[in-house]
Order: C-alpha cells, then sequence, then structure tokens
C-alpha cells in the first residue's frame, strides 16, 4: 500500500484536477479513500468505478450512482445495491433471479418490492440459500407458501420473519400441525447420526459449531426455535412456554421479548445463567420491583444491564453505580430525572449519585457550579467535558485534581489554547490528554508539538491543520505508516507538496500494490 498516495486521495484539500489525477492512477487502496470524498463529481464516479469496479456498491449506497448510470448486464453487482436500496428498474430482477452466480441470487432475495416474476423465479431457484433469503424478507403470502418447506434452513427464516402469520409462528415454535421437515444442513452434507464438532480443523466446512443430526434433524429445529422466540411477531402465551425449557439460548430468545408477562419475568430473574438475567435486565417490559431484585445481582453484566434500563429505581441506580463499571455515559434515567430528583442527587452524600448527575449537560448553573467544585475527582472528571463550564472552572479543576482529570479538560470543546497547553506538560502518566488535544480544533502548534511526543498523539496530531508545514513536510517520511497517512491527508498540506508526492509515487495503470 501507498500510505502516501492513499493519505493525499483522502485530503479535503486536493484540488479537483489532482483528484483526476489519483482516478486515473487507482489501485484498491487508493480507490477506497477516493470513494470516501464528498466532493467527487458525477464524471469522477464513473471514471473510479471503470477504474477500480469494485467500489460501485459503496457509491450506490451513498447516493453517487443512479440508475441512469447501471447497466445491469456490466454492473450487476451496483444493480444488486440499487434494488437493494428500493430503486432501480423492476425489470432488472428478473435478469438477475438468472444470474449464475448463487451469491447475486441470495442479494436479489433480500431486495424489497420484488416484481411476482422475479419471486416465482426465486421460489423455484435449486439453491436452499436463495430461497432461505427469499422466506426471510418476503411477504405473508410468500411465507405462508413455505412454512411447510421440507428444508430447515427455509423454515428458519421464514420463523424470523415479522410478516408471517402469528398462528404459523407458533406451530414452529412446536412442529404442531405442519410436516417433518426432511432436509438440514447437516444431513444435507453428512451420514447421520452426525454431530459436528465445535473446534472443526476443516477449512471448508460450513456447518455451524455444534450441529448435530440423527435423522430429526435436532440443531436445525432448535435453530427455528430460537429465530420465532426471538420474532415478535410470535404470540406471547406462545413463547411463555419456553421460560423453563433446558436450553439456555432459547431461555435467552425469550428474556429479550419486549411482551413478557410478570409471571414469565419473575421466573426468568431466578434464571441460573447470568447472560438471561441480563437480557431481562435490559428489557423495557420490566418494571421497578424486579430492577431493584436484580440491582443486588452477583453478575456485574446484570447490574450494568440494570443501571441502562430506563425505568430503574433511582436508589437502585445510585446501588448499582457504586458497585459497577458503567463508563462515561449519560444513563437514561438520569437523563430523565426530574427537577426534584436533580437537586436530591446533586445534595447526595454519595459520590456516585453526583457522578452520574455530572454527565448531564442541562444542568442549573447552579448545580453545575457546585458539582465542578466537587471534592471528589470521580465526580469532575464526569463534568469535565461539559463545554458550559467557564475557563477559571477548567483551570481550577486541573489545579485540584491534575492528572486524574486533565484528559477529561483536554477533551471539553470549551478548553481555551492556552490551557490546552499547560495540558501537555503534565509527563508521560497524562498520555490521553496528549491524544485529546492533538485532535482539539483550538489546539495550536505549541500543544500539538508536544503531542507528537505521544504514539497515537502523534497520529492525530500529524492531521491537525494547526501543524506547521515544516513539520507536516518531515512526518511525510515518518517511520509510523498512520503518521504519514495523516500527514498526506493534512488540508494544510501546501499544494506544491500534493503535486510532487503525485508526481513522484503514482503508480504506472496496472501495477499491484501491496498491503503493508
Amino acid at each position: 500500500m501507498n500510505h502516501l498516495l492513499c493519505g493525499l486521495a483522502a485530503n479535503p484539500a486536493l484540488p479537483p484536477e489532482l483528484v483526476d489525477r489519483l482516478i486515473g492512477v487507482a489501485d484498491d487502496d487508493i480507490a477506497e479513500a477516493l470513494a470516501g470524498r464528498e466532493d467527487l463529481g458525477c464524471a469522477q464516479v464513473l471514471a473510479l468505478v471503470s477504474r477500480v469496479p469494485g467500489y460501485e456498491v459503496r457509491l450506490v449506497y451513498e447516493g453517487r450512482l443512479t440508475e441512469a448510470d447501471i447497466d445491469p448486464v456490466t454492473r450487476p453487482d451496483a444493480a444488486l445495491a440499487l434494488l437493494g436500496e428500493g430503486g432501480g428498474d423492476p425489470r432488472w430482477a428478473h435478469l438477475l433471479a438468472g444470474d449464475p452466480d448463487r451469491a447475486r441470487r441470495e442479494k436479489l432475495a433480500a431486495c424489497p418490492r420484488l416484481p411476482p416474476d422475479a419471486v416465482e423465479a426465486l421460489l423455484a431457484d435449486t439453491d436452499v440459500g436463495v430461497v432461505a433469503e427469499l422466506a426471510l424478507c418476503a411477504g405473508r403470502d410468500v411465507t405462508v407458501r413455505l412454512v411447510a418447506h421440507p428444508h430447515t434452513e427455509v423454515r428458519r427464516s421464514v420463523a424470523a420473519n415479522e410478516a408471517t402469520p402469528p398462528v404459523l409462528l407458533a406451530a414452529l415454535l412446536t412442529g404442531a400441525g405442519l410436516p417433518a421437515a426432511r432436509r438440514c444442513l447437516v444431513c444435507d452434507q453428512e451420514e447421520v447420526a452426525f454431530a459436528h464438532d465445535r473446534a472443526c480443523p476443516r477449512s471448508d466446512c460450513d456447518l455451524p459449531p455444534g450441529a448435530f443430526c440423527d435423522g430429526s434433524h435436532e440443531s436445525a429445529v432448535h435453530a427455528i426455535q430460537e429465530a420465532a422466540l426471538r420474532n415478535p411477531a410470535t404470540p406471547a402465551e406462545a413463547a411463555a412456554g419456553f421460560v423453563d425449557h433446558p436450553s439456555a439460548l432459547l431461555r435467552w430468545a425469550l428474556a429479550a421479548r419486549p411482551d413478557l408477562t410478570s409471571e414469565v419475568s419473575a421466573r426468568l430473574v431466578a434464571d441460573p445463567l447470568p447472560g438471561v438475567r441480563a437480557e431481562v435486565a435490559a428489557n423495557p417490559a420490566v418494571g421497578g420491583t424486579l430492577l431493584r431484585a436484580l440491582s443486588g445481582d452477583p453478575s456485574q453484566h446484570v447490574r450494568r444491564a440494570v443501571a441502562h434500563h430506563p425505568d430503574v429505581p433511582l436508589d437502585a441506580l445510585v446501588h448499582v453505580a457504586g458497585n459497577t463499571r458503567i463508563g462515561p455515559t449519560l444513563l437514561p434515567r438520569i437523563a430523565a430525572a426530574s427537577p426534584a430528583e436533580v437537586e436530591e442527587l446533586a445534595r447526595s452524600s454519595n459520590p456516585a449519585a453526583r457522578m452520574l448527575l455530572a454527565q448531564r449537560r442541562d444542568l442549573p448553573a447552579r448545580i453545575r457550579d457546585a458539582l465542578a467544585a466537587d471534592a471528589d475527582a470521580k465526580v469532575v472528571k464526569s463534568l469535565a467535558t461539559d463545554p458550559n463550564l467557564v475557563e477559571g472552572q477548567l483551570r481550577a479543576m486541573v489545579d485540584r485534581h491534575g492528572r486524574r482529570v486533565v484528559a477529561k479538560v483536554a477533551a471539553n470543546p470549551s478548553t481555551p489554547a492556552a490551557l490546552l497547553v499547560e495540558n501537555t506538560r503534565h509527563g508521560k502518566t497524562a498520555r490521553k490528554a496528549l491524544r485529546e488535544v492533538a485532535r482539539h480544533r483550538r489546539a495550536t502548534a505549541t500543544a500539538l508539538l508536544a503531542c507528537l511526543e505521544d504514539e497515537q498523539g502523534r497520529v492525530r496530531a500529524a492531521g491537525h491543520p494547526a501543524l506547521p508545514p515544516p513539520v507536516l513536510l518531515e512526518l511525510l517520511d515518518d517511520a509510523d505508516w498512520q503518521v504519514v497517512e495523516a500527514a498526506a491527508g493534512n488540508p494544510s498540506l501546501p499544494r506544491a507538496a500534493m503535486e510532487d508526492l503525485i508526481n513522484r509515487l503514482s503508480p504506472e495503470p496496472g501495477s499491484a500494490s501491496t498491503r503493508s
């Protein structure tokens, strides 16, 4: 990979004529960077996909290749992408339904609003993967036709499709009223009985880990049940019958359903598997009583899910925050706290409560100022990125708490340039501060030069437009390819340097690139 040219290709200040020159010599790596440019004109887009066809699908998704630009015969992948977005000529679907490439037929089967003739062609496809993809995405009329399909993969797709009638989804859960499936992925390929080793060493094997069939397609039936349980259109009463199922995966799927009754929820709260309990804790259908019980769960994963629930009782949330790593985020319950609750949290003697509140950015000035002067560094760190803080408050934070808050202060968009420079002087233990300064919009040349001493800060500083051009030119020869790419993509790179790089480094048309 030519990192200099890849960086240049992404440089927002690259003049149009130099973009054209890069398009003319683009390989896969350069084309990837060029395809991400927002300033490509229509002619440039067409020139790029003619030079490197693999990027036409991306450009379709970004709205820069339209129906008028696409011939479905020469650019079938672009045509599929446009059909997938609900555009394109419907006649393309009939043409692509006969494509010899199975993967393309599968992609077509996933497209919305397919014309009837294309649907019929896909229903008759000899590849079960194509029919299964159609069953996953098609409307009610197709799922009704496919619910009794002899292959379990098709039935699993029908079970996952929300357009499938509820009565059929309930039947797929139990198998009642449906003829037994005759084929699954295991018995398609192996003599039964066969159990697939979870650590299968075969590189050409595509069976799911643990797949098993002794003639009754056990693992495939399990997958159908899981798909139906995860389908919100499946009747709640049919799903509830799996609350005590021996399969943890099926109980896990049940625990995520938004239509759980209080009785089913209560039984799942006592599940022996932490993953099931965590799923219950994250479920919007679960109320405060069960969330309070889960707030004392021995699993941190479960307690973290409780903390993120919008209806968790405030006292339970504060309790969880005191013994669980939640991360620097504004929790839904804190965001919805009433003015009275905000006052209560601000006055709390528990620093965990004040820390949670400090993540809000709409606090009354009186409360925000009190939190800014808090004696606990965790509270101040939580507030330090608030853009409503003024310079004096930010300086006082750093003076009082030093390295514990300096990185967050550096990440505050309102931090003035002079303070950013001071934040770079906290030694090697403040590496995070250097990385935040390196991408700050107010960072000056002095601050950025200090950031070059840190490995990650060096990469970020190399792309900052305030970096002095002489330093920027030196970084084009840096030993770290990420620094080289960032420097070449810096909009402050002089035009003369851009032209020189293209003149010296443009690969010959058709040459192969190697990725380093």
